[in-house]
């Protein structure tokens, strides 16, 4: 892998963006170039190309294989003017393009152009493999509405009615700058510098029309959003997303993730076939944890620490079994255990597909570790998919009392792009 620089692979990025919306033509081509282009030290079944198409039907960074690095971005707009929102979404849309492929943010790059002018690229990618970047829209209910209740664009009666803010779910403690935005930019990746790279590039294009309301890094994938990846643990040490929807199962994706086609004619179809974004910024109570047993931290989840198997028995993959019981006919897996209350026979048989990060950053006033879960989900609707079963888990699951609930928002991610449409561009029409 570090034997091929970006500017090597601008040969792949070519051919990437031609192949339209199934992407088989181009996991072919990456996959011509030989094992190089997967990311080292994991087993086959792990493995990944390093460049994924940018256009299809759906945005890439939604069923992609969940990449090991996030750098996750909410912006506001600081114009009020629909053009210059226009001609952001037209630059971020080349940019992104441009950097999931391999090259840099502008055609000019970090080292070529007028001497005397800012390169039209950070640099800090250089010699870098694409490492799987995705970059991921979302926009958010104040591009509509604001919190004036502005229509600063006109687009106010485009708004989805599943749009609003989220809820002050029981026990939050939300830090309002660390929540919402007008829009919002998931980029994912195998390299955390190829991750920052991109979202540093597009807050430079948007200097003078947006700027970054707040941001967060995440390593270390929470969730498996494809069958080939094994589960990963989070910082409590266990486990997390053994039953997640992949990308294998369409049928699940198309009940449960992407917004179904709304009526003819209707101001909402910008949004056919995307999905709403939810994002939660959850600190964990890390030393507490610690000092937790054994028996209660896995009473608490409803799994085994080990190797994920519910506590109803089976293994790791094998459904939980609700009515369990064990001496004096108490159940298996508890009323205040995790697994059992975001389990979908709980919830009216709901899913969502998660794609969430642990994050650590630095040491709290009191010496503490400063780390959590940033908590990404795609959902088809958060009014159904999200919100009850957040209602729910936050005022029983026995686990909040190590959890707290500092960051959130919501967006709409619309579809992806065909050849020559940019982001925006069926919302904007």
């Amino acid at each position: 892998m570090s034997g091929i620089s970006r500017r090597g692979l601008l040969g792949l990025a070519g051919a990437g963006v031609a192949l339209g919306a199934g992407g088989v033509a181009g996991a072919a081509a990456v996959a011509a170039l030989g094992p190089d282009l997967t990311r080292p030290g994991t087993g086959a079944a792990d493995r990944r190309p390093a460049v994924h198409p940018f256009r299809g039907a759906h945005q890439a960074g939604i069923v992609t294989p969940a990449q090991d690095h996030l750098h996750f971005a909410a912006f506001d707009l600081t114009s009020d003017r629909r053009e210059d929102l226009l001609d952001l979404l037209v630059a971020w849309t080349a940019a992104a393009e441009r950097m999931t492929q391999g090259q840099g943010a502008g055609p000019d790059g970090p080292v070529s152009g007028a001497y005397d002018a800012p390169p039209d690229d950070t640099g800090e990618a250089m010699d870098l493999p694409p490492a799987g970047l995705t970059i991921t829209f979302g926009f958010g209910p104040t591009l509509f509405v604001d919190e004036q209740g502005r229509d600063r664009f006109g687009l106010a009666d485009r708004r989805p009615e599943a749009l609003e803010r989220l809820p002050h779910f029981p026990a939050d403690a939300l830090d309002p700058a660390r929540s919402d935005g007008d829009l919002c930019v998931q980029a994912c990746a195998d390299d955390p510098q190829v991750a920052v790279h991109a979202v540093r590039n597009l807050a430079r294009i948007a200097f003078g029309t947006a700027a970054v309301r707040w941001s967060q890094l995440g390593f270390g994938r929470t969730s498996s959003t494809s069958d080939a990846q094994v589960t990963p643990r989070n910082l409590f040490g266990f486990k997390d997303g053994t039953a997640n929807v992949t990308a294998e199962h369409a049928d699940d994706l198309s009940e449960h993730v992407w917004v179904p086609p709304a009526p003819a004619g209707s101001p909402e179809a910008w949004l056919d076939g995307g999905s709403y974004l939810v994002a939660r910024r959850i600190a964990m109570g890390i030393e507490t944890w610690d000092r937790t047993s054994l028996r209660e931290q896995e009473a608490l989840v409803g799994r085994t620490k080990g190797t994920g198997a519910p506590l109803s028995g089976g293994q790791e993959h094998d459904d939980v079994d609700l009515a369990a019981t064990g001496r004096g006919e108490e159940p298996l897996v508890g009323l205040d255990a995790h697994v059992r209350l975001a389990h979908p026979s709980s919830n009216g048989g709901v899913r969502m597909l998660r794609r969430g990060y642990n994050y650590t950053d630095g040491t709290t006033s009191l010496g503490r570790l400063h780390a959590g879960l940033f908590f990404l989900a795609y959902v088809r609707d958060p009014r159904t998919h999200y919100v009850p079963m957040q209602t729910r888990l936050s005022q029983q699951d026995g686990l909040m009392e190590y959890l707290q609930h500092t960051g959130s928002g919501l967006w709409a991610v619309p579809p992806g792009l065909a050849e020559g449409e940019h982001l925006g561009q069926a919302l904007l029409a």
